[in-house]
């Protein structure tokens, strides 16, 4: 089961999950997307939260309002967390996380911990979660199709980009060598006109 929710305090709002215990937590990991910023409450067992960024957006791009958002329904779905004042939220792309053999289930690294940012959350803000947990619906997708469908449309999309930009530079050679054309044009008229008009000078000093 994984569960979703809203966060409507921008427009247009972002698409937060989490799974429902480490097992779902495991198939959130192998099949997240590159868009989907994950956090985690530091040092302190929790749910994994993901954020989706919108096209063309990162880690940077996160406004402040969201980055609360998500802080609060983490630290919300921490058994030990929640009880907490003063704790540290630790979040990263989801690109970032890492994955080895001997990892106990629904345990990540990260493949580069400069990457990891942390912030830090006071206490509970009741007023973030009740509004959260509105929006808050229950599904059982196909995480593996959802990940192909999205991986399918970013080839067509890529495809279109390389294609357009394949036809600007058809174009753009199509107007450089007209341009070319025509410099070569003008230069040989250029070149007749001058041949002509010493053909006439020749022609007055013989008579």
């Amino acid at each position: 089961m994984v569960i979703y929710f809203r966060c409507e305090v921008v427009d247009p709002s972002y698409l937060l999950y989490m799974g429902e215990d480490k097992h779902e937590n495991e198939d959130l990991i192998k099949n997240c997307w590159p868009e989907d910023v994950w956090f985690h409450v530091d040092k302190v067992s929790s749910a994994h939260v993901y954020l989706r960024l919108r096209q063309g957006q990162n880690i940077d791009d996160i406004p402040e309002e969201i980055l609360i958002d998500c802080a609060q329904l983490v630290k919300a779905n921490s058994i030990k967390g929640d009880k907490m004042n003063n704790v540290d939220i630790v979040y990263t792309m989801a690109t970032n996380l890492k994955k080895t053999g001997e990892m106990d289930v629904g345990q990540v690294g990260f493949v580069k911990d400069k990457e990891v940012r942390k912030m830090h959350v006071a206490s509970r803000d009741n007023d973030i979660i009740r509004r959260l947990n509105k929006t808050r619906e229950e599904r059982k997708p196909d995480l593996i199709v959802e990940r192909e469908e999205r991986d399918r449309q970013e080839r067509l999309k890529q495809r279109k980009v390389t294609q357009e930009q394949k036809e600007r530079e058809k174009e753009e050679d199509k107007r450089r060598r007209e341009e070319a054309e025509r410099r070569s044009y003008t230069n040989l008229m250029k070149a007749e006109n001058m041949k002509s008009n010493l053909d006439q000078d020749d022609d007055d000093d013989f008579m």
